[in-house]
């Protein structure tokens, strides 16, 4: 069962802030986040239906830090296409 929890952060970057002026909103979650408990979140938390979601598995990158090797975390980033008229107050930029 998908919980708003699992959502880690809404993206701010040059291109994800090109896409919320289309209507796409760019959202990074833990890896067990499927599309359909995306999109439960979004209908139980925000009260909007997303048009369309896409999913994007990202796995963490290996990286060195004085010979000590560790790894960043695995997750996943979603594309959710909100309806023109669907805003999100508390996360307006």
């Amino acid at each position: 069962m998908a919980d708003i929890t699992d959502i880690k952060s809404i993206m701010y970057t040059e291109k994800s802030l090109d896409l919320q002026e289309e209507g796409i909103l760019v959202v990074q979650t833990t890896p067990r986040m499927t599309k359909n408990g995306l999109k439960e979140v979004f209908r139980e938390y925000f009260g909007i239906k997303p048009l369309r979601v896409n999913s994007l598995r990202m796995n963490g990158k290996v990286k060195r830090f004085k010979g000590i090797e560790g790894k960043r975390p695995d997750s996943k980033k979603f594309y959710v296409k909100l309806p023109e008229d669907a805003k999100i107050e508390s996360l307006a930029v």
